[in-house]
């Protein structure tokens, strides 16, 4: 299941330079979150309604993506 990134970054690059800056919130959509699982993660964006333009995969810890691996 992947994960969205609060702020809705319409980039890949766009989320790596907020990550760059703090920890950034995420969730995961469905019955299966909000809460996503700490560890690696994939992640996708932007978010509905938009068509999704990038993916990656990402480090979670407490809720939230702390880097950005690939």
């Amino acid at each position: 299941m992947s994960v969205y990134a609060e702020g809705n970054p319409a980039t890949k690059k766009a989320l790596k330079e907020l990550v760059a800056k703090a920890p950034v919130p995420c969730y995961q959509p469905g019955p299966f979150g909000p809460d996503v699982k700490d560890g690696e993660n994939a992640a996708e964006g932007p978010h509905y309604p938009k068509a999704h333009r990038w993916y990656a995969r990402v480090m979670v810890k407490g809720n939230k993506i702390v880097r950005v691996i690939a």
